[in-house]
């Protein structure tokens, strides 16, 4: 949800949850953990999101009545796993709002979709002298991969910068391109301060180049609608461990005519049409980039996570998590010694801070004592760090199953920990 301006400056009351945050939480299993004697406060979900028992109760089903390998078997159980394994797809296609199905990779998650983008369309297109364009905001995955792949090639990586809010400075965006710029790929939102980048204006100036784009959309999808179609992005990467599902799957959506350009990142069964040891030719789309057993469950178990999230409602979501955000970015600005770190005036439900005096470290052990739990350090933004100077902070992101109680307890938590170091 995109925060405006003015609603930032003057931040909302508690106000009524446009649905039932108590049903939901109760159909979250995790959420009655207590942590040192008392109630979770799960304020990490930038990192991982927690999941819903109907999700739980989907990969139980597939795991003791479904499981198989999927393709090529004419057994019930394949074709019963092959089913709902491409109905997933299915099912992400329409979350995203593809064009086509086959516009759908299973990936590992958000890392592996950047390396297979890397791999299979960087590694072809991209050569000496030619030039990529990051920005500060990214995360390690968006930047290390592009490192490797100019180090290879000759090619040179152009930086966005941002101002002291941490917004990136879009005149500075335009003017680093050049007739040798091949690729611009950008966070959706800053997992490391919740900025949320204007992607479909800078989309928009790189195709007026004929510069493809990539988003990292991995603090995105599970917050707000996608529309790949509406950005009119070229590739797309999130995963699925962010969005109420299982860890070790994701999704890399391409433009079906730029994934047939790429090359396969994996070999092995199920990407190959034809195998002899003079020549192997590749299988259509999406398998030619899907080597080997996927991880089926999981897939199926993405597959009934947005089924889920488009239950509850994407608006619904994103509005929710924008009233916890104001809410929390109003309590944590009343207490003193609290450095907000990241002031940017659209913004997901992610806030930075810094205690002064405390290192951050300290900060999310003791928070960890009274149950609330963040996340601490540089949040695999070393770069975005240095710009900001400072070495780590300390990072609540909300989720849609957060209470404004949860914002309470981390300004009590905050306080005790204070109190501590008094």
């Amino acid at each position: 949800m995109i925060s405006t301006p003015d609603a930032l400056a003057t931040p909302t009351t508690r106000s009524a949850a446009p649905f039932d945050v108590a049903r939901i939480r109760a159909e979250f299993p995790i959420l009655n953990l207590m942590v040192a004697g008392k109630p979770l406060v799960y304020l990490d979900n930038a990192a991982s999101s927690q999941m819903p028992q109907p999700v739980i109760d989907r990969l139980v089903r597939y795991q003791t009545s479904e499981h198989a390998n999927i393709h090529r078997a004419v057994h019930y159980l394949s074709e019963t796993a092959t089913t709902a394994y491409e109905a997933a797809r299915v099912k992400l296609q329409r979350f995203i709002n593809a064009r086509e199905a086959r516009e759908v990779i299973f990936t590992s998650g958000t890392t592996d979709s950047i390396n297979l983008v890397m791999q299979g369309w960087g590694r072809k297109f991209i050569g000496a002298g030619d030039e990529i364009i990051l920005t500060v905001l990214e995360h390690h995955s968006n930047i290390v991969p592009w490192q490797m792949l100019a180090a290879e090639k000759g090619a040179t990586i152009r930086v966005v910068p941002i101002n002291d809010a941490g917004e990136l400075l879009l005149n500075d965006y335009e003017a680093l391109f050049n007739e040798r710029t091949r690729l611009v790929s950008v966070g959706h939102i800053s997992n490391a301060l919740g900025s949320i980048n204007p992607i479909k204006q800078m989309i928009a100036f790189a195709h007026a180049r004929g510069v493809p784009v990539l988003i990292d959309g991995a603090q995105a999808a599970a917050h707000s609608a996608v529309d790949v179609q509406d950005l009119d992005c070229d590739f797309y990467a999130f995963s699925g461990h962010k969005l109420c599902g299982p860890t070790g799957i994701g999704i890399l959506y391409g433009r079906a005519a730029l994934l047939e350009t790429m090359q396969p990142f994996k070999g092995g069964g199920d990407m190959i049409r034809t195998v002899t040891f003079e020549e192997t030719t590749y299988n259509t789309i999406p398998h030619k980039f899907e080597a080997g057993t996927p991880p089926i469950a999981a897939a199926i178990g993405l597959g009934a996570a947005v089924d889920y999230l488009s239950a509850i409602g994407m608006s619904a979501i994103a509005t929710h998590e924008d009233a916890l955000l104001r809410y929390a970015t109003e309590q944590l600005s009343k207490l003193p010694g609290v450095r907000l770190i990241g002031t940017a005036r659209h913004k997901a439900a992610v806030l930075s801070f810094a205690v002064e005096g405390i290192h951050p470290h300290d900060v999310g052990t003791l928070l960890n004592q009274e149950g609330v739990a963040v996340r601490t350090g540089h949040h695999c933004a070393q770069p975005l760090m240095k710009r900001l100077g400072v070495t780590a902070t300390s990072r609540a992101s909300f989720s849609f199953y957060n209470t404004f109680a949860d914002v309470d307890a981390l300004v009590a938590g905050i306080r005790s920990v204070q109190k501590v170091f008094a």
